[in-house]
């Protein structure tokens, strides 16, 4: 019989997720039969999960500063946090930060208020939770518009949520004017950066912890952190966050668990610190420098071909491509995607190489 095999990266310009750092797949392998779920029985890699967080937080303006971006956290130290744990990915990130913001609200009819450039895991959030989601228009430029947020928030308002770095344009909303209407209705801010996170600490955006008093993020490891799937990440300011998620577990050695998933393989955990070891922060400086440089110039290029292009933001490109072509591209071996309003999404992700673009245009070229 024949042994099955993965798809390639050679043609896939739609996906978030990339080909894993050398280091995190060995280190993947060698936890993975080991249960962060179970702190208490599986200590080593509970140990690496509290390195993982520590890594997160410095990316995110939040915790420790030590000379490496995993190292344990000192006990000793003052530290606002941070608090959180190693995920399945982003959906479950953000679900996770809703039920948060639920547990410690007191609304009885909450609402959580957030752009229509959101990602559709808060519609499962809201619909998991019982709580209303209201999506308001984004501006211009596909981002949150600051005073449609102020006009839709409430009493009953848990979480107000900003993207930073959206799945179809890669944008950054208004993060500290999003937390500072989310904090004079009482409520808390959430940032979604599950994709942006590892790409922004090298631009100048406003977008963080230390930027805005925000109290919690998704930012995850199997993006462009190249740890391997599933290795999401949850992040939260204060103890109490992390602290409003826990149930008992009477019959694990850990009497208490924080996670939606429960049982979770420790592969991701592991290959997330060999991640960001092995990269922070010149190795993602100069991933996220390349691939910048190369969706500049992919766009340009569509650009000379008389081709619709968004401005690019962060390292995706958004193009007008009519439906019979998008589909000769995608019969011919090309993951594409379009966005809500029907334009064709190329994601610039590690795997992505100016010869997998050059081939692109010129079967572009040929259709025409």
């Amino acid at each position: 019989m024949q042994r099955a095999a993965p798809q390639t990266f050679e043609r896939v310009l739609s996906s978030m997720c990339t080909e894993p750092h050398p280091s995190a797949r060995e280190a993947a392998e060698r936890f993975l039969a080991t249960n962060p779920g179970d702190p208490a029985t599986y200590a080593e890699v509970s140990a690496l999960e509290a390195r993982a967080v520590n890594g997160l937080g410095r990316l995110a303006g939040l915790g420790q500063s030590t000379s490496s971006p995993t190292a344990a956290p000192d006990p000793n130290a003052a530290s606002d946090g941070p608090h959180g744990y190693v995920t399945s990915g982003g959906t479950e990130a953000n679900i996770q930060a809703v039920r948060s913001a639920r547990h410690r609200s007191d609304a009885t009819d909450p609402n959580v208020v957030a752009p229509e450039s959101v990602h559709f895991s808060f519609t499962k959030a809201a619909d998991i939770l019982g709580v209303e989601l209201r999506t308001v228009p984004t501006d211009d430029d596909h981002r949150a518009d600051v005073d449609a947020v102020g006009a839709a928030v409430d009493s009953e308002t848990i979480l107000v949520v900003g993207v930073a770095g959206t799945t179809e344009y890669g944008r950054i909303d208004p993060i500290p004017e999003l937390a500072e209407i989310a904090h004079d209705a009482d409520a808390y801010c959430h940032v979604d950066a599950a994709w942006g996170g590892f790409l922004l600490p090298f631009t100048d955006h406003a977008w963080h912890f230390g930027h805005a008093p925000i109290d919690s993020m998704t930012i995850d490891p199997h993006k462009c952190g190249r740890a391997v799937i599933p290795a999401g990440g949850l992040l939260f300011r204060e103890r109490d966050g992390m602290d409003a998620l826990a149930v008992d577990t009477p019959y694990l050695e850990s009497t208490s668990q924080a996670s939606l998933t429960g049982t979770r393989s420790g592969a991701g955990v592991a290959s997330a610190v060999a991640a960001m070891d092995a990269l922070w922060p010149e190795g993602y400086r100069r991933e996220y420098e390349r691939a910048d440089r190369l969706a500049r110039w992919f766009a340009a290029e569509l650009r000379s071909r008389d081709r619709d292009v968004a401005d690019v933001e962060l390292p995706i490109v958004v193009v007008d491509l009519d439906e019979p072509t998008f589909r000769a591209l995608r019969d011919g071996g090309w993951r594409l995607s379009r966005t809500g309003d029907g334009l064709a999404r190329i994601v610039v992700m590690p795997h992505v190489t100016r010869e997998m673009l050059r081939a692109f245009l010129d079967d572009l070229d040929a259709l025409r």
